[in-house]
């Protein structure tokens, strides 16, 4: 709850102290940095402590987040804050509800037929057409002024009958990106299954590091934190400022996702290629009948597969964060920022789901994995992967920016 409760309202807070979607896409990236970063040091140094004495581990931990308040709370005085404006899913249900009550009601061209008062006095990022936008139409109707809908200081009479247009266009960018969004869930459903089909795969490999020391199997998973938080710097330090001097523009974010998506998917392939490995070598050494047997090949073969997942997740989380902020108005940013947590949530849910159907249809994943056939489980995977990355590209083919497009508009304004 406190994790939920935090992380992204703190990633939507330190955006919102910007106005440059450029700069906010880097926020965002050193945002998930920080995360991805501190995360390794949870999944090592934390660990290595709390083996040594519980009382210690946990101390430390409620002593970081003691810290972190404190900083939080010293630096308040110089965030710039927004006025709560209420809950925008209020005013999304109203569009849904005046738009069917409406239904029977003809659509007009004429502007001045559709509401445009913004209610109360908040901010908005997204800009009204003077008509408007003829894509999911006949939500239309919700902002279409009928007999009774408006008092007499011009305000709305009766609020589950007339939205404004700006509701009405939240509710379609709503609409307009959950496809992309979906591909989110089918995106991090193979990463999930990858987390533990590698923990399981380090407890049969071996695992020292020198004569003494053996890497716990948990901990190989800090590979992909690692990987993430070093790309996402060299990133913004060099090849995202390569980018913008070769093309000049910032690469936009369903480019980073798209990255993001074939590294993920190269990732599935390498795992499938490294478990066959370990599958031959168990055959050789006659291990496949021998359960809880280690099998003679390092457990740093994993490595590779994990350095891509990180890499990948260095692209597309950053950018799938930076493209709900910028495309979402005022009203809907923190809920932006939670999209992301969202589809990683689900996609762990239905991760179970799945692996429980391979484990019931097919004899892929026995309890000896040595005897089992986990390659086959990541290529299809690694199917998975392809279907959805042809998917994604249909989506972001099809899908206009709104936000940026409109922060690029006038920056070309400015510039004539």
């Amino acid at each position: 709850m406190g994790m939920g409760g935090t992380r992204f309202t703190l990633g939507t807070m330190g955006a919102n102290q910007f106005d440059d979607p450029k700069h906010q896409g880097t926020f965002f990236s050193w945002f998930i940095f920080t995360l991805y970063t501190s995360s390794a040091v949870s999944s090592t140094a934390i660990v290595y402590v709390e083996d040594k004495s519980w009382g210690w581990g946990f101390g430390l931990c409620a002593a970081a987040n003691i810290v972190g308040l404190v900083v939080f709370v010293l630096g308040s005085r110089f965030y710039r804050c927004f006025r709560p404006q209420g809950s925008p899913f209020v005013g999304l249900a109203r569009v849904a509800v005046a738009a069917f009550r409406k239904r029977k009601v003809l659509l007009s061209l004429k502007s001045e037929d559709y509401y445009r008062k913004t209610d109360g006095d908040g901010v908005t990022t997204m800009r009204v057409t003077a008509t408007p936008t003829k894509t999911f139409g006949f939500l239309n109707r919700a902002a279409l002024k009928t007999e009774g809908d408006i008092g007499a200081d011009g305000s709305i009479a009766k609020l589950w009958k007339l939205c404004t247009l700006q509701q009405v266009e939240e509710l379609k960018t709503l609409i307009r990106l959950f496809p992309l969004w979906s591909t989110g869930i089918f995106l991090s459903i193979p990463l999930a299954i990858q987390s533990s089909l590698a923990t399981l795969q380090a407890l049969t490999m071996d695992r020292h590091l020198g004569p003494h020391f053996k890497i716990p199997a948990g901990s190989m998973l800090v590979f992909v934190m690692i990987s993430a938080a070093i790309s996402i710097v060299l990133l913004e330090r060099f090849l995202y400022p390569l980018w913008q001097n070769l093309t000049s523009q910032f690469p936009p974010p369903l480019q980073k996702i798209g990255v993001g998506h074939v590294l993920c998917l190269s990732s599935m392939a390498v795992s499938a290629v490294v478990e066959s490995k370990r599958l031959k070598m168990a055959r050789s050494h006659g291990l496949q009948y021998q359960n809880g047997s280690i099998v003679p090949i390092s457990v740093f073969w994993l490595v590779p597969q994990l350095a891509l997942a990180g890499i990948g997740e260095g692209f597309h989380f950053p950018g799938n964060t930076s493209l709900f902020y910028q495309e979402f108005s005022t009203s809907l940013k923190s809920t932006a920022t939670a999209m992301v947590a969202m589809f990683i949530g689900i996609a762990f849910y239905l991760s179970t789901a799945v692996v429980d159907v391979i484990r019931r249809r097919t004899g892929w994943l026995p309890n000896n994995i040595n005897h089992g056939r986990m390659d086959n489980v990541y290529w299809l995977l690694f199917v998975i992967g392809v279907v959805n990355f042809g998917y994604f590209l249909v989506c972001a083919w099809y899908y206009e920016y709104r936000g940026l497009a409109i922060v690029e508009d006038e920056e070309s304004s400015l510039e004539k």
